[in-house]
């Protein structure tokens, strides 16, 4: 049995066929798409989606938040940012991440929501560095 995937980006679709599991980064924790599942709805962290046939990973993209809707014969991944693992840049993301903590240093504090937006943006940048095969360090 196979699962319907497609993975949605603002810019494109970067992946849409049948593959036997898809494993997501939810916002609370990882959850596999897999045939005959209970529909639901997540929102997503900064992760890799892995993508998996006769039990092996054969194709892996890294978002950047958004959400999944998953029902019993479908997920659809709808992504704030969607890339190819092998495209990803780790100068890029640290760059991105160097940017991210000068403006999280340089916030209002008292500013809730636009640090939870930071930190949730820090979070990624982070993981996207990981994905790409970098160290995500704090610039001091």
């Amino acid at each position: 049995m196979s699962i319907e995937v497609e993975i949605v980006s603002p810019e494109k679709v970067l992946f849409s066929r049948a593959v036997e599991m898809a494993v997501i980064p939810g916002l609370e924790g990882d959850i596999a798409a897999m045939p005959d599942r209970a529909p639901m709805m997540l929102l997503l962290r900064g992760g890799v989606v892995e993508l998996y046939e006769n039990g092996v990973v054969t194709e892996r993209f890294f978002v950047a938040g958004g959400f999944a809707d998953m029902t019993a014969t479908r997920c659809t991944i709808l992504a704030d940012q969607a890339t190819a693992l092998a495209d990803l840049s780790v100068a890029d993301a640290q760059k991105r991440l160097a940017g991210l903590e000068a403006s999280y240093d340089a916030a209002d504090k008292m500013n809730v929501p636009a640090l939870d937006l930071l930190m949730a943006k820090m979070q990624s940048a982070r993981a996207e560095i990981e994905a790409a095969g970098g160290e995500a360090v704090k610039v001091a």
